[in-house]
């Protein structure tokens, strides 16, 4: 019993200790997990802290740069603003300032009309004075006096005429035919510079301004890259909606006008999009020189040509001369030579090709030196052209002599194209210079005030001073006036001299 009881102590006193123990490592082990707990969640606050900062630093720096790029969206606009009211602003100074001046020639005018009013009553009665003087000291009438003095002008007129008749013939004799077509072979063979510089610009139109910010593209990248794929110049200036194209090959500035005109049109513009755009525009053009030159044989009844041939005349769709489209001219020419070649005789499809092939040359004078003849009769005879046909192209502008009738007749076909009225244009830059010198030799004779050229040159307006020059003075320098320009200009038609003396008139055509 002893035994047992002792037995059961023992039991309750090691299950005590037991639990006891048991307790003590349960509480140590949650003690440790709320350490480890609390260390985790003050970790993770603080990362999420540090994250959240990061967020908002990021989102400061991209606001900050969006606020940046907005004042200076805001600053350049403003400053164009300012340029443009500038600019508004000096024209209305300006139009105010002319129609000052307006106003006060328009007072001065009625004051002078008044007084030449009053002259011209006065030197009416005088010279009704001194004719009934005159015919009294004289014994002749005014009719009579007229008559005699028009008489000796019409004798000097007619003299004169007949001088410069016999100078023209006499020069003509002395240089002859050899100099007449060697100038006409350095006039023709080559675009001068004034007209090249008219004929090798192209301006797109763009349909916004914010469009060229565009083109050139962050620190010019776009534009960098542009010019240096299509070999193009891009000219972008103050030219609202617009820029130029400029290059002296036109089919390569017809191959950048595509370009430009597909990444406009796309609007995503960036290197890699412009060598795309690039390729399909060359492509493109490749595709309609081909058709353009089928296009001209076809109308003009050639067919058996050699494909590159093709290929050359259609590359003259983007080529002109003097303002003539030369693959037009081409075909003009060839329809020309075979209506001469049939009424003469001769055979017109012959004559006719090698009218349509005289000026092939033109599509390669910027990539090889020499006349354009000489090197279209090459092109031609590598390209396996009849031997006529060589010939004609070679002597169309007397380098070589001509030794066919279809050579002669290819040349005259030319000529008849191009000399028509209309075929052709003289350049800008000539233009001006004719007028200039049209004023300048009205200016330099003696009593004359002002010089108006008018009607692109056509009419010449020369006001005089009417203290100096009389009415018959008048008729004279109108006279000497048309003389010097017949001698120094060289002007299709008639220039109407009108030398303007008090309100009346005097007018002499040459």
């Amino acid at each position: 019993m002893t035994i047992a009881l002792v037995a059961v102590g023992a039991l309750v006193l090691g299950a005590a200790g037991a639990y006891f123990v048991y307790g003590s490592v349960m509480a140590k082990r949650v003690d440790t997990a709320q350490a480890r707990a609390t260390k985790l969640m003050a970790d993770a606050e603080l990362e999420a802290e540090s994250r959240v900062r990061q967020a908002l630093l990021g989102v400061k720096e991209e606001i900050s740069g969006m606020r940046r790029e907005a004042e200076e969206n805001l600053r350049s606009r403003r400053e164009e603003a300012k340029r443009n009211e500038d600019r508004l602003t000096r024209q209305e100074q300006s139009l105010e300032t002319k129609l000052a001046e307006l106003a006060g020639r328009e007072q001065r005018l009625q004051e002078g009309q008044q007084q030449l009013t009053e002259l011209r009553s006065q030197l009416e009665d005088a010279a009704a004075t001194q004719r009934r003087e005159l015919e009294r000291v004289g014994r002749l009438t005014a009719q009579e006096a007229k008559e005699t003095l028009m008489k000796q002008v019409i004798d000097q007129a007619k003299r004169d005429a007949m001088g410069t008749v016999r100078e023209i013939e006499q020069q003509a004799r002395e240089e002859g035919e050899k100099r007449a077509r060697k100038i006409v072979t350095i006039a023709i063979q080559r675009v001068a510079s004034e007209t090249t510089s008219e004929s090798t610009v192209s301006v797109f139109p763009l349909p916004s301004e914010d469009m060229k910010g565009r083109i050139i593209g962050r620190e010019g990248r776009n534009i960098r890259a542009f010019e240096g794929m299509t070999g193009v110049n891009l000219i972008i200036d103050d030219t609202p909606e617009a820029v130029v194209l400029s290059c002296f090959d036109p089919v390569r500035r017809e191959v950048a006008r595509l370009t430009l005109e597909k990444l406009v049109s796309n609007g995503r513009i960036h290197p890699a999009r412009i060598e795309e755009m690039y390729e399909r525009s060359l492509s493109d053009v490749d595709e309609q020189i081909k058709r353009a030159g089928q296009d001209a044989l076809a109308e003009v009844g050639i067919l058996d040509v050699h494909p590159e041939m093709v290929k050359v005349l259609g590359r003259l769709q983007y080529r002109t001369s003097y303002g003539q489209n030369v693959l037009r001219h081409l075909v003009e020419a060839a329809h020309i030579g075979a209506a001469i070649a049939a009424e003469l005789g001769v055979d017109p499809k012959l004559v006719k090709r090698c009218a349509m092939m005289h000026d092939i040359g033109k599509a390669v004078t910027h990539e090889v030196e020499g006349s354009h003849a000489l090197i279209g009769a090459e092109l031609a005879r590598r390209l396996k052209e009849p031997p006529e046909v060589v010939h004609a192209i070679e002597s169309h502008h007397g380098e070589v002599e001509q030794r066919t009738i279809e050579a002669v007749l290819a040349q005259t076909a030319d000529a008849i194209s191009g000399g028509r009225p209309g075929a052709r244009r003289e350049s800008l830059e000539t233009y001006v210079k004719r007028l200039e010198r049209l004023e300048e030799i009205c200016t330099s004779y003696a009593g004359v005030e002002k010089t108006f050229a008018m009607q692109a040159g056509r009419e010449v307006r020369v006001m005089v001073k009417p203290k100096d020059v009389d009415d018959l003075s008048a008729q004279v320098l109108a006279r000497d006036i048309a003389k010097q320009v017949e001698e120094e200009l060289q002007y299709p038609g008639q220039i109407k001299i009108t030398v303007v003396r008090e309100i009346r008139a005097v007018e002499y055509a040459k």
